[in-house]
């Protein structure tokens, strides 16, 4: 830490002589002028006002700035500071595993509107309390079908297809480990072939279906029928009923 020398000193009973008094001064007004980390108090001129390193051991006055306005770097200004009206818009470039936090010290936040112009992956995690309006759901078109394949929930919760001929299994696939999950199926011309569906993939040996009444519908062979599957408990055993069959 630099130590303040003056030219003249003085002890008790001295007479003091003014052009000794204000060399001392001079020595003084320099060293503030020009030691590192003293900082003139006449540098600021007004509350709010900061004072910034414009280079290496030089300081400057950045005066105070706009209300609501917000301290932002910028290399091209005197101080490498300005102020800024702060910047609205989207979030980006958020990590994943990075939670946003939108609560405050007494609660949440009374009101936070947002608009979603892109697809939302809450990746299995849990929406609570959601009031929904105007909603619709994926449809996932299969196409035609004459062998066996699976239903993957991960394509949607509305599904359509075609079965053309073929006597096979139709597996029910990807559905949320111990949980509800369920399906709707808008098959048409199902009844063209002889379809049954099984929980799990097609080929792994799981449960049939177990349908209303204990025996599946007979299916439409020209026309549609809309069929709906349930699982209690993440895919294991699937509960099956024709919504309505034969809509041609």
């Amino acid at each position: 830490m630099a130590t303040l020398a003056v030219t003249n000193t003085f002890s008790a009973g001295t007479t003091i002589v003014a052009s000794e008094m204000n060399t001392n001064f001079d020595d003084i007004e320099a060293f503030v002028n020009t030691t590192p980390g003293v900082v003139q108090v006449d540098i600021v001129d007004a509350k709010g006002d900061i004072v910034a390193a414009s280079a290496a051991d030089t300081v400057s006055r950045l005066a105070v700035g706009t209300d609501t306005y917000v301290l932002t770097a910028d290399s091209g200004e005197a101080t490498g500071l300005k102020w800024a009206a702060p910047t609205t818009g989207d979030v980006t470039g958020v990590a994943a595993g990075t939670n946003i936090d939108v609560t405050s010290a007494s609660g949440p936040v009374p009101s936070v509107a947002l608009v979603i112009d892109a697809e939302v992956a809450c990746a299995d995690q849990v929406v609570s309390r959601a009031q929904m309006k105007d909603y619709a759901e994926t449809v996932n078109a299969i196409g035609s079908k004459s062998a066996a394949f699976n239903i993957d929930f991960e394509d949607g919760n509305v599904q359509t297809v075609t079965i053309s001929s073929g006597t096979f299994n139709i597996g029910l696939t990807n559905s949320l480990a111990s949980h509800s999950n369920s399906v709707t199926i808008l098959g048409t011309n199902l009844g063209a072939g002889t379809p049954s569906f099984v929980a799990g993939a097609h080929g792994g040996g799981g449960n049939a279906v177990v349908w209303a009444g204990g025996t599946a519908p007979t299916y439409t062979a020209s026309g549609t029928d809309v069929l709906c599957f349930t699982t209690f408990d993440g895919g294991t055993t699937f509960y099956g009923f024709a919504a309505g069959l034969d809509f041609s």
